[in-house]
């Protein structure tokens, strides 16, 4: 005979307590902290160095902590907006944690800081179970990625507060259907706002500071299908089975 063991529940168990401390410290030092989660190849990077330059001439202090398994290029292209800038290196881990995000925040994120946003590590999987003690989650599909990520990706897009597409400038080349990617997006988180953007035209790069911006000012973001990263984990929890 076999038994089913959750081997993640006491994993998130633990990681949602540490997340949750790192949510009540952050907002107590007026710090709103965004979760950006995204395959790789959305153009996420890009996309929030627009973001970030749009805050510091809006006399905002915004920083970034980028995640990657190897490599510091997306750090060195996002400090080219001007905003403070950390990479953190994984090691292989296909995920961030809310432990490693506050080690790479002591110490380092400048005091006054409003803004902080965190690129997770480009996956839709294993990042959409770890809450990471943000404020919000905006999750990101290229128009090239096809329309039917969000059915394929249940959890990540049942969880986000913010869904925002990328690279709409290549829809009509790439024959994205946006109107089936719309109604797969609400199959999975009905009523989630979409952001369309373009990295390369900086369309829509307003429009997301926007939303984070509302939610600072204190305009309750969107409840996610799956409960957000500090409800439940929806179906990311996974089972193995073991001898009994």
């Amino acid at each position: 005979m076999c038994r089913s063991v959750d081997v993640q529940q006491a994993v998130l168990a633990k990681n949602d307590g540490l997340a949750a401390t790192l949510r009540s410290d952050l907002a107590g030092r007026g710090v709103t902290t965004v979760n950006l989660m995204s395959s790789p190849g959305s153009g996420k990077t890009e996309l929030l160095g627009q973001v970030l330059r749009r805050a510091l001439d809006g006399g905002l202090t915004a920083a970034a902590l980028t995640a990657d398994l190897a490599t510091e290029n997306d750090a060195r292209r996002l400090a080219r907006s001007g905003a403070p800038v950390k990479q953190l290196l994984t090691g292989g881990l296909c995920h961030l944690e809310a432990g490693q995000v506050r080690g790479h925040l002591d110490g380092w994120l400048p005091a006054g800081t409003e803004l902080l946003f965190v690129e997770n590590v480009g996956n839709l999987v294993c990042p959409a179970a770890y809450d990471l003690g943000e404020t919000l989650r905006i999750v990101l599909m290229a128009v090239t990625e096809g329309e039917d990520k969000p059915l394929k990706y249940p959890t990540a897009f049942g969880s986000a507060h913010l869904v925002v597409l990328t690279k709409t400038d290549l829809a009509e080349p790439a024959g994205f259907d946006e109107a089936a990617f719309t109604a797969n997006v609400a199959r999975v988180n009905p009523g989630v706002p979409v952001v369309r953007t373009s990295a390369r035209t900086g369309t829509g790069a307003g429009a997301l500071l926007d939303h984070v911006l509302a939610v600072r000012a204190g305009a309750p973001p969107h409840a996610p299908a799956l409960g957000g990263p500090a409800g439940t984990h929806g179906t990311a929890t996974t089972t193995r089975t073991a001898p009994a």
